[in-house]
């Protein structure tokens, strides 16, 4: 609105003067004082490749959080910021994917590495998202994302998350068809190689993951405290309009939001306590989910530590509408969680108790990463010391 305002008024429509962003100077000269005229050259504006391209690989987006996302120990709800943090990847992998002259696209989520929850956001601070593209392939973009929350009576900020997210381009014609990606300019060329040693390592990864990815969470009933069966919960639901894009596919934000949920709900059963966020593991998008599909967000324990719970999220899709395609797992992911105490302070978890052969092994899998990101830790801790 306010470049539409900036525009008319360089038209002769208003008398303010104003100093226009070189954007919006190019369409006001296209102008000749018709409102028309000024619309088109507005709508243009969008799909320019003279823009300077930092214009195009940077966002910043910022909101004020209200009670309505708040989770039960009063923070926000850690699947409100995933989905903040992914509307700003797509918008901006979205925008950069359509920034030359070819057919129009929109960029899809692929996948989502760690996150770690770094600091707890409040109800009235303000999350300021700020999300860069750091590297393109010839079919996928990776984009950087900063999460930084704000006490507006303060001043003070703190940053709260740090994601990198991978996106594919499609498009808008056939959403099956995956299309090229404009590249990049690095500033140095290490850059580019960084970048490429990255989309390597999670292309391996996303694969293997999809490959180990057949198994499903099954009630069991009467089941022992403390136990994997005991905690285990799933959510259903009905993939709507609201949920999609407006090419009839789910937004990936969306689909976070109700893994996390699944994973708190995990969580509070096992420890009977406040709980939080603590971190994401890498969430891998296997396929599209479309508008009419029934979604089942399963969650079960795979290990804890003394004060962590390590939750398994996995969405299976099923086409009710189609009777062609067959349920399928679309997405996986485990997440942290930590148990509080009603001053928010870390309580000791229950231990989880494997029954089964394969509760036993998931528990010695989720052992490995646990010690293996906590000597990761230790390591980037100790130089600081």
């Amino acid at each position: 609105m306010k470049l539409l305002v900036r525009a008319l008024r360089l038209c002769g429509v208003g008398r303010r003067p104003v100093s226009p962003s070189p954007e919006v100077v190019v369409a006001s000269q296209k102008c000749v004082g018709s409102r028309e005229r000024c619309w088109a050259s507005i709508r243009a504006i969008g799909t320019r490749t003279d823009v300077p391209q930092s214009r195009l690989c940077m966002i910043v987006m910022g909101r004020i959080m209200r009670p309505d996302d708040a989770n039960v120990a009063g923070n926000v709800h850690g699947g409100t910021i995933l989905k903040m943090i992914e509307e700003a990847g797509a918008i901006i992998s979205t925008r950069h994917c359509n920034s030359q002259n070819g057919e129009r696209c929109v960029a899809a989520l692929a996948r989502v590495e760690r996150t770690d929850f770094l600091s707890p956001m409040c109800i009235g601070e303000v999350a300021h998202v700020s999300a860069e593209i750091t590297y393109t392939s010839k079919h996928s973009v990776e984009v950087q994302v900063n999460v930084m929350s704000e006490n507006i009576l303060t001043g003070t900020k703190k940053l709260t998350n740090k994601a990198t997210l991978w996106y594919v381009p499609l498009s808008l014609k056939n959403v099956d068809k995956v299309l090229e990606v404009p590249p990049v300019v690095y500033s140095r060329q290490e850059q580019e190689e960084e970048g490429r040693k990255r989309y390597e390592a999670q292309k391996l990864e996303r694969m293997e993951t999809k490959w180990r990815n057949g198994d499903i969470v099954q009630p069991v009933l009467n089941p022992e405290p403390n136990t994997v069966s005991y905690s285990q919960s799933s959510l259903i639901h009905l993939v709507g309009p609201s949920d999609c894009t407006l090419h009839g596919f789910v937004h990936g934000g969306v689909t976070m939001k109700l893994m996390d949920e699944v994973a708190g709900i995990v969580a509070a059963r096992h420890c009977k306590t406040n709980i939080v966020t603590a971190s994401v593991d890498a969430i891998n998008f296997h396929d599209k989910i479309r508008k009419g599909c029934v979604i089942t967000i399963s969650g079960r324990m795979t290990f804890t530590s003394n004060k962590s719970m390590e939750i398994e999220v996995l969405v299976d899709a099923d086409p009710v509408v189609d009777n062609l395609q067959k349920r399928y797992r679309a997405a996986s992911a485990f997440f942290t969680y930590v148990s509080l105490s009603q001053e928010g302070k870390p309580l000791p978890v229950p231990q989880l108790v494997p029954e089964t052969e394969d509760e036993k092994r998931r528990f010695e899998e989720g052992k490995g990463r646990y010690l293996q990101m906590k000597a990761k830790r230790q390591g980037h801790a100790e130089p600081q010391a």
